[in-house]
């Protein structure tokens, strides 16, 4: 069957298309996103403001269209940190499935860290051992441990680079100030959860997802992703130290002229470095490899393991 997975992110709306057979890997069809940046786009008082939801029920609309036009039979809707944790997240879930009919399933952090480490076990398979993974959304950080398709532990945590880019670095480039303030917090956060991980052994692979991962690996020297998913993506601690100074003392415009940067995540790019030099170091690794799939597919996967048990 053709699947449709709409992911409502904190930075972007994403529709994929797969097609989905029993036994198989899903096939990529079509892949449809929208900047929307919603972890920056909430009131002081966190809630999604008027114009944030006008924006979201256009841009889910435009997804649905395109998804009729290309024969999806199921759709797999669903959000994440930005929607979850506004403070007017009913209100804005009803509004959207009263103008689209769509009916957005609201993900908790741990849900988002335990599919995502599905969908990475099944990329890299049982030879990968005890496998540890960090996702870096835009408006939190994941972190998943285990040797089976579940995780053993799984967190989430308020550290997106949306949200922090929003809420603590306001300048262009930031302040020098901002930054110590701000990698001061981000490695407290962490520190309070390395425990939990380490009664758990060493892990016998690293792998990170997300785009600010994949974008950090391009610019310390992975391959672009023109040469395709099966091609090697690594990311060395020391290399994304040098980049993370590099990116804070640039401005937005200058960042998003680097390879593998897109324009609607080069103003998140220091506080994502930031968020990833700590998680990298914090939990001892030095070099970590890029993981394709991600959340979307870990939701394709367990949809397609309730087909199999029908």
């Amino acid at each position: 069957m053709r699947l449709g997975v709409l992911d409502v992110g904190s930075n972007t709306v994403h529709l994929l298309v797969v097609d989905a057979h029993r036994g198989a890997r899903p096939m990529p069809a079509r892949s449809h996103k929208a900047e929307l940046r919603l972890a920056e786009l909430l009131d002081a008082d966190g809630s999604i403001g008027t114009a944030g939801v006008e924006r979201l029920v256009r841009t889910v609309r435009a997804a649905l269209d395109v998804a009729e036009d290309h024969g999806v039979a199921e759709l797999l809707p669903f959000a994440t940190s930005a929607v979850r944790e506004a403070t007017n997240a009913d209100r804005v879930l009803a509004r959207v499935a009263e103008e689209t009919g769509v009916e957005l399933r609201v993900l908790s952090g741990e849900d988002e860290a335990r599919l995502t480490f599905l969908a990475a076990r099944r990329w890299l398979g049982w030879s990968s051992g005890r496998l540890l993974l960090f996702d870096i959304g835009g408006g939190s950080l994941e972190i998943a441990f285990g040797m089976d398709e579940a995780p053993d532990v799984a967190v989430s945590l308020p550290l997106g680079a949306g949200r922090l880019t929003a809420g603590r670095l306001p300048g262009d480039p930031p302040e020098e100030a901002d930054i110590r303030a701000l990698r001061r917090e981000v490695r407290n956060r962490i520190a309070e959860v390395v425990g939990e991980f380490n009664r758990y052994g060493k892990p016998d692979r690293v792998v990170a997802t997300s785009k600010t991962f994949r974008q950090l690996a391009r610019l310390t020297g992975a391959a672009p992703s023109t040469e395709g998913q099966y091609v090697p993506r690594r990311l060395d601690l020391e290399d994304l130290r040098v980049w993370g100074r590099k990116l804070s003392l640039m401005r937005t415009s200058e960042r998003a002229q680097l390879p593998g940067v897109s324009e609607g995540r080069a103003r998140q790019l220091p506080a994502g470095a930031l968020v990833a030099e700590a998680t990298m170091d914090l939990f001892g690794v030095r070099t970590l490899d890029i993981c394709p799939w991600a959340l979307r597919e870990g939701v394709i996967l367990r949809r397609l393991d309730r087909m199999r048990g029908d």
